[in-house]
């Protein structure tokens, strides 16, 4: 089955914006049992070696939200002190998904975004984690709780870590086509204004929605067509 590569960072919210997008854009196709979307982490905290930035967060959700309204976003509403600054367990319980079916890492992927971006959920946390997981018909979440416990899929991240800057990965929200090439963003270009990071504020330059259509149309060609 042909598949989608997806280098991202679940907090990242142009990452949660392309993989809304592609989600969509094979439901268009009726494509949802045609094209796998594969999840590999690129954990923005290792990256750049700090926590998770909330000013940033809070900075691009507007634009996000303009974007992808049928998400629901929204700013975070909890408390200060409950706001996470790691997401590498929710990272890890992706992997562990991924080995129950590509389906369950999916359906994880999306609700753990849906947990952190909507409903403002501490997803450091493993009892938010796992009730993410609860929304989730195909995650057997005993199996799932018993592999975080184990660490059983920790190390699949700093693989993918690996593999990202081996493969010269540049953003949280790399798509690799079923061609293996690869493109930050899709359809997304932005920059930022009115002073130097974390001065100023983001802003949308170019956005063209089609071109998941296009990708998903690509990736649904057989190679030997």
């Amino acid at each position: 089955m042909p598949e989608l590569v997806c280098y991202s960072d679940i907090v990242c919210p142009w990452a949660t914006v392309m993989v809304i997008r592609l989600i969509d854009a094979r439901d268009r196709a009726g494509a949802q049992n045609d094209l796998v979307i594969t999840h590999r982490a690129w954990p923005l905290e290792l990256q750049h070696q700090r926590p998770i930035p909330r000013r940033v967060v809070d900075a691009e959700i507007p634009l996000c939200a303009t974007l992808t309204p049928q998400f629901n976003w929204s700013l975070w509403q909890g408390r200060p002190e409950e706001y996470p600054v790691t997401v590498l367990l929710a990272l890890e319980a992706v992997q562990a998904a991924a080995a129950q079916s590509p389906t369950s890492a999916e359906q994880l992927d999306l609700a753990l975004r849906r947990a952190f971006f909507v409903h403002s959920r501490c997803i450091a946390m493993r009892h938010e984690i796992l009730a993410a997981a609860r929304t989730c018909d195909t995650v057997d979440v005993d199996r799932l709780a018993a592999d975080l416990d184990a660490g059983t899929y920790r190390s699949v991240l700093s693989a993918h870590v690996a593999q990202a800057r081996a493969d010269n990965v540049t953003c949280s929200g790399t798509l690799v086509r079923a061609d293996g090439t690869m493109v930050c963003n899709p359809a997304t270009e932005t920059a930022w204004i009115g002073g130097t990071f974390p001065r100023g504020t983001p802003i949308v330059v170019a956005d063209d929605p089609a071109v998941f259509d296009r990708i998903i149309a690509e990736s649904l060609v057989p190679a030997w067509s």
